[in-house]
This record gives C-alpha cells, structure tokens and sequence, in this order.
C-alpha cells in the first residue's frame, strides 16, 4: 500500500467508527485545570529562581567573611620577633 491508499484506508476507518459523546462542560473543566496548572508551574518557577538567588547571596556573604582562598597562617613555626 502507498501513502495514499494508506490515507483513504485510515480515513474510511474512522468514519465507520461513531465518535463517543463528550459532555457539553469538559471545555469549561479544561481550561480550569489548565489555568491552575499554569498558574502552578509558575509560581513553582519563581519560587526555584528565589531560592537560587538566595543559595547565590548566601554564598557571596560566606565567602566575603570566611575569605576561604586566603591561606591560613602557618602554625608549626613560631614567628621571629626581636631580630
């Protein structure tokens, strides 16, 4: 079978086949669902990049006080003094 007769073949199938009835407020359910899962996904982003930013502004105090890429002074030898 060509594409074609493919077509015409799937074509007469589903005409054959009533459709089922849909009830006349699935519309009106549908955009309510989907509306709050927008409104869901969004806020769920916001909140994610908050906390993101929060995590970033955290990181930069911690590091401007503790100043981890300084070395710590040595310990195993006294210091010279009195020279």
């Amino acid at each position: 079978m060509n594409r074609p007769e493919r077509e015409a073949a799937a074509r007469r199938i589903m005409e054959r086949v009533p459709s089922p009835p849909v009830p006349p407020d699935l519309y009106a359910e549908v955009v309510r669902r989907g509306g709050r899962m927008l409104r869901r996904r969004t806020a769920v982003r916001r909140l994610l990049w908050l906390v993101l930013l929060a995590g970033a502004v955290a990181f930069a105090v911690w590091a401007a006080t503790a100043r981890p890429w300084v070395e710590p002074p040595s310990q195993t030898t006294p210091p010279l003094t009195g020279w």
